[in-house]
């Protein structure tokens, strides 16, 4: 049995592959998952703090 592992997608990427990484990850939709960043951007204005620290936590898991 295959151990999950967070990490940066190299095949459903837009910007980073945060997003796509983060739908395989939990077995889900990756627009799903960009829709909710994009939510927590405009609403709440720590979507941006959030991409980065997942953009960095999930490059030094490699």
């Amino acid at each position: 049995m295959s151990e999950k592992k967070l990490a940066l997608s190299a095949t459903d990427k837009k910007i980073a592959g945060v997003c796509g990484g983060l739908a395989e990850y939990f077995g889900l939709d990756s627009n799903i998952i960009r829709i909710v960043l994009v939510c927590c951007v405009i609403f709440g204005g720590f979507g941006i703090l959030l991409y980065l620290i997942a953009w960095l936590v999930m490059s030094m898991s490699k």
